[in-house]
């Protein structure tokens, strides 16, 4: 097999290898080619090559977001490994596992004005789990001539021992470095950057391993629930009238079903849930919005919990968010191994374990139900908004909120959804979804930048297929998502075409002024069809409910490309639309 010659580049690719990190995103460029030769000539690894760096980190996101484990990422030095940032704080804050290599110069070129160089050092550190700087291997002395005179070979030697020493120190510490780093990604799920020096000569190549690094295993994750706050729990539990469980965005599949089957019996409790909580069960309450966005003063007094309990990623509602800060809970718990965030301002405990765990400890350990007409009043409210939502769904012109309506409808069952930011996931959670459907956004950071890159590495690494729904900003902006030769023949696009940055219209502000339509919506004429030919995807459009009718009947079927549907929708009424959607729901 080829290796790099490199001592630094092999060790890299080994512990890459040691530790389970299959899919490897290379961004082309000349300083990482010793990486380059390392991984693609090692079959172990699946190897993909991206040009884009922002496309190329979201691509690797979407991967380790599917798979639940590191995906790494290849870049050359310079303003390449800049590109990175968005996907890395995305990953920081969604819990994501992410491994950035990046290659760079050796010290003594740096500041010295050459090109593609600049301080890659601690360049994430405010949003990255660990920053790992390693040492550049010293190069290979040459051979002393037989002719030489014996004093100049002995202190050639003494020489020779003393690198070996300094060599040895630095191989050490890169091996230390990498281990940590990598097992930080693992452990913690979270992004990691590990800086590599290489010096010319960069393309040597070998035949055999000159470095056999150290392997240093992974922490055990799991972590016992101690008696004490079980107990602590329970007693609080027990005496609470008003209980609500809030998930966030939550991994498929991670909360067995007798948990909620349990939960469901008790009339003190209400679960709340969102579009990523990927929680389903007849007594849970979903579509937050729709169900507290008309509340008066008084209803939303009678919501406010004794004890809110939040286990998952980050909350989309700002409605809930709004009102549970409005109303604090006399108790917050967070139940997270790894950060509780304060969002009510009234966080007391924060429970530090898999949050399945720990229900499997608290719930049976529960020795009765509290009398309550908590859940039945809720319960009352919720059944009268959907039959609401219902009727004014008949009523309504074509818009935005019938293009969700439809497509959410349509979307075929045992899929994955893939939502983009903004208006799209926030439409999504106004409707009851196909409880068969796995549903992914980027609500780490809620950037509109990658969604389309991630939503392509999820369709790689799940066989599944895959329906990606999002507003043409976003998908604009994430053009270059496209570019890339890995997309499946059963990745489906979906792009609501409304002319601009529709969430926009929805807030408080001038509407309709030249101002507002440059500035804050963005007003285009844009389409995707050009970029559709160019990238290999079947295109389709709809201009109303018909033609999406029409469109959706084999829009999912079998083809030998992916294919796209642009949905173009009237931006003059869909704010009005949706603003008179909670009023008349009340």
């Amino acid at each position: 097999m080829v290796y790099p010659k490199i001592p630094l580049a092999q060790t890299v690719v080994q512990l890459c290898k040691a530790k389970g990190i299959k899919h490897i995103i290379i961004s082309p460029g000349s300083r990482n080619a010793p990486l380059t030769i390392g991984f693609t000539n090692d079959p172990y690894f699946k190897c993909y090559s991206i040009v884009d760096e922002r496309c190329a980190a979201f691509f690797a996101l979407g991967i380790a977001q599917q798979l639940q484990e590191p995906a790494a990422v290849v870049c050359t030095s310079g303003s390449a490994l800049l590109n990175y940032y968005p996907a890395i704080s995305e990953a920081f804050y969604s819990d994501i596992p992410l491994v950035v290599l990046s290659a760079d110069r050796p010290k003594h070129l740096i500041g010295i004005g050459d090109g593609q160089t600049i301080n890659q050092k601690d360049v994430f550190k405010n949003h990255i789990l660990y920053s790992a700087n390693l040492k550049l291997d010293l190069k290979d002395e040459k051979y002393v001539p037989a002719h030489e005179e014996l004093p100049i070979i002995k202190n050639l030697e003494n020489k020779f021992e003393r690198l070996l020493g300094l060599q040895k120190d630095i191989q050490t510490h890169n091996e230390e470095e990498i281990n940590t780093a990598i097992n930080l990604a693992i452990f913690k799920n979270g992004p990691v950057h590990i800086n590599i020096p290489f010096d010319e000569p960069l393309y040597e190549t070998v035949d055999k391993l000159s470095v056999s690094p150290k392997v240093i295993e992974v922490p055990n994750k799991l972590n016992e629930v101690d008696d004490y706050t079980i107990e602590n729990c329970l007693e609080h539990w027990n005496a609470a009238t008003k209980k609500m469980i809030l998930v966030g965005v939550n991994t498929p599949n991670t909360i067995e079903q007798k948990h909620l089957d349990a939960l469901a019996k008790d009339d003190s409790v209400i679960v709340f849930t969102e579009t990523t909580s990927n929680l389903h069960h007849d007594s849970i309450f979903p579509s937050i919005d729709q169900i507290i966005a008309p509340l008066s003063e008084y209803e939303q007094k009678q919501l406010q919990p004794d004890i809110l309990i939040t286990f998952g990623g980050l909350i989309v509602s700002k409605k809930i968010k709004s009102l549970l800060r409005k109303h604090a809970p006399k108790q917050h718990w967070h139940i997270d191994i790894k950060k509780a965030n304060d969002t009510f301002f009234c966080l007391s405990n924060h429970i530090q374990n898999n949050p399945n765990q720990f229900f499997t400890s608290f719930i049976s350990k529960i020795a009765h139900y509290v009398k309550s007409d908590y859940k039945t009043i809720w319960t009352t409210i919720k059944q009268k908004r959907l039959e609401k939502h219902n009727a004014y769904l008949k009523e309504i012109p074509f818009s935005d909120f019938t293009f969700f309506d439809v497509v959410l409808k349509s979307i075929p069952n045992n899929t994955v959804l893939q939502v983009s930011n903004s208006s799209a996931i926030r439409y999504t959670q106004l409707f009851n979804l196909n409880k068969t459907l796995e549903v992914f956004c980027n609500r780490g950071t809620s950037g509109i930048d990658g969604s389309t890159s991630t939503a392509i590495g999820s369709a790689v690494a799940n066989a599944k297929q895959t329906t990606f729904i999002t507003g043409d900003l976003s998908f604009l902006y994430d053009s270059n998502a496209l570019w890339n030769n890995y997309i499946p023949n059963n990745f489906r696009i979906i792009v609501i075409n409304n002319r601009g940055g529709g969430i926009f219209r929805i807030l408080p502000g001038h509407k309709d002024t030249e101002n507002f339509d440059t500035y804050f919506e963005t007003n285009h004429h844009l389409t995707a069809e050009h970029l559709c030919k160019m990238y290999g995807f079947i295109y389709e459009k709809a201009s109303n409910a018909k033609e999406l009718q029409t469109c959706l009947e084999s829009f999912y079927a079998p083809h030998k490309q992916p294919k796209l549907l642009e949905v173009f929708t009237p931006k003059e009424v869909n704010d009005a639309v949706l603003l008179n959607y909670f009023k008349y729901i009340k």
